[in-house]
């Protein structure tokens, strides 16, 4: 919780790598101190102020002069050669967890919430996490200084910018042609709080599917597959809007509060839109995602604990997994059915973003308004139901989640019918009855859920991959979701023609969904240590430095 106090006699501040030079206060300078480094969160930066600020609330106008450096993690830099069109340079920043310190000198933890103004000199199209106030095109050194406002308190880790050769589209009132998205949700929650909402398409390494920074959404380009299968990403980020962005959890030990609610929020929105049944096939390729972080991190891991205890300077990267978007989507589900379905839960889902907008919570915060608010609008029944689920088993519990969540499987049933068809023909090998129409009405989602199925049994014998491919081919489709599953299939059964692919897969683009399991499986496979370990050195600049140390980790490379 932040407090103000009186009698300020420092500023402390969070870095990480970044060089500072000159620190003025109303131009007088500033003696500074930068401590030791702490592994994970990096250096504080003290400033002495000249006499003690008496009141709290005082504002003062500081001015730092720095620089980043090669080792700073927020940035990412590509020469033009690394860029699609090769002609010119590529900037692009993403700062969560923890990694805003080393972009700019800042107060680094979302308990902390502002505003920002900056002012971009650039030869090339800049773009924030805020509105576009002015442009002044500067004529003596064909640069543009563009100027951009975030009126609404955000947390460092929202801050954002890209720089590029960047062309842009106005398709919708206030967005592009998510503005459905973005209708719904105002139904379900509160309105839409940021003014404008853009999407812009990264370069290839970006580490993310998406990242909700205020009016501008970075978007991964694995997204673009052509079948409109990855929308379910935009709905995410858009969700974001409220969850994460407006209501803001407290710490990392809190993040399910962000993404938990986030998943809940966007399966809301693909249930009105599409269908309660779209939700329940979401929810359950979100299931078997968290099945698959528990397995990696180990049933007993504390990072599989919802609410994990980063206190002795864990870094957050290292617990990011599944587990805070479907274990905290799986408990919200679970309440909601326990309390009586979403004529009561749905109400409290506004009240939730009511209560804490612009404000930054914890999980007992949440808690106990969930209790006041059903106890208030329902009465004792319905907080008797709420007393039938064990909140710290939840919350505080390793491994997956306590309650099965009993989803609908309407539309998994013909994907795992397929699955169990194919399972059962690896003794038998007879192939015979099986086509290319099998697969032929199947939605994107339901080939991904058929080929996560297939992962789940033993490892497949090479000639049916190779009939499974030569009735379905899959190695040559576009869809980087279903490539990546296909591809996973076929490296846990040490199918060595996949290799190729696997390598131009992983170094075609950077998404940590799908590079990172890729290289951990390539790096166990036979005859694949040597090829996973190659590939990764020779491509290594071309990763995301939050990417890199994560590979390098999943590999005992560093």
């Amino acid at each position: 919780m932040v407090t103000r106090v009186d009698n300020v006699a420092k500023i402390v501040l969070d870095t990480s790598y970044i060089d500072v030079k000159s620190a003025t206060l109303a131009g007088q300078a500033l003696k500074f101190t930068i401590a030791e480094r702490h592994p994970h969160l990096g250096s504080a930066l003290t400033l002495d102020l000249p006499e003690p600020i008496a009141t709290a609330g005082t504002e003062l106008q500081i001015k730092i002069d720095y620089a980043t450096t090669e080792k700073c993690t927020a940035i990412q830099f590509l020469e033009p050669e690394q860029t699609v069109g090769q002609k010119y340079p590529y900037l692009f920043s993403q700062c969560q967890a923890i990694h805003a310190r080393s972009f700019v000198p800042c107060q680094d933890s979302p308990s902390v919430k502002l505003t920002y103004s900056a002012a971009v000199t650039s030869p090339l199209r800049v773009l924030m996490s805020a509105l576009e106030t002015k442009s002044v095109e500067n004529a003596s050194n064909s640069t543009t200084t563009y100027h951009f406002e975030q009126r609404t308190t955000i947390p460092s880790y929202l801050i954002a910018i890209a720089s590029g050769n960047l062309a842009g589209r106005e398709i919708g009132p206030r967005s592009t042609d998510t503005e459905s998205f973005i209708k719904t949700g105002e139904d379900l929650l509160t309105p839409y709080e940021w003014g404008r909402y853009d999407l812009l398409v990264l370069p290839p390494s970006f580490p993310y599917g998406g990242m909700e920074n205020p009016c501008l959404t970075f978007v991964t380009p694995t997204l673009l597959a052509g079948d409109r299968s990855a929308v379910d990403v935009v709905a995410h980020e858009i969700s974001h809007s409220w969850m994460g962005n407006l209501v803001t959890t407290r710490n990392w030990e809190h993040f399910w509060l962000n993404e938990g609610w986030t998943v809940f929020v966007e399966r809301k929105i693909a249930g009105r839109l599409h269908g309660e049944a779209e939700r329940q096939f979401s929810a359950i390729i979100g299931w078997k995602a968290l099945k698959e972080s528990v397995e990696l991190f180990g049933e007993n891991s504390p990072a599989t604990v919802l609410k994990p205890d980063l206190s002795s300077g864990v870094d957050p990267d290292d617990y990011f997994s599944s587990v805070p978007y479907e274990k905290g989507f799986n408990l919200l589900y679970h309440i909601e059915k326990t309390v009586g379905g979403p004529e009561v839960f749905e109400p409290f889902m506004k009240a939730h973003v009511e209560k804490f907008a612009s404000e930054s919570v914890t999980t007992e915060q949440w808690k106990a308004f969930l209790y006041e608010f059903m106890e208030k609008h329902h009465g004792q029944a319905v907080v008797d139901k709420l007393n039938t689920i064990d909140f710290d088993l939840w919350i505080n519990g390793t491994g997956m989640p306590p309650v099965d969540p009993e989803f609908d499987t309407t539309l998994a049933d013909i994907c795992y019918k397929l699955a169990d068809r194919w399972d059962k023909a690896r003794d038998s090998q007879d192939f015979t009855g099986f086509s290319p129409e099998d697969i032929k009405d199947m939605k994107a989602d339901q080939k991904i859920v058929f080929l996560e199925r297939l992962t789940d049994t033993k490892p497949m014998p090479h000639s049916l991959l190779a009939k499974m491919d030569e009735l379905y081919h899959f190695t040559p489709i576009r869809n980087a979701d279903i490539r990546f599953r296909w591809q996973q299939l076929c490296v846990m059964a040490s199918y060595e023609p996949i290799y190729p692919h696997v390598v131009k897969f992983v170094t075609e683009q950077g998404r940590m969904k799908f590079v990172r399991p890729l290289y951990r499986l390539l790096h166990r496979a036979t005859n694949g240590k040597e090829l996973a370990e190659k590939t990764y050195l020779e491509h290594k600049k071309f990763y995301h430095p939050i990417a890199a140390q994560l590979i390098e980790k999943d590999m005992g490379l560093n």
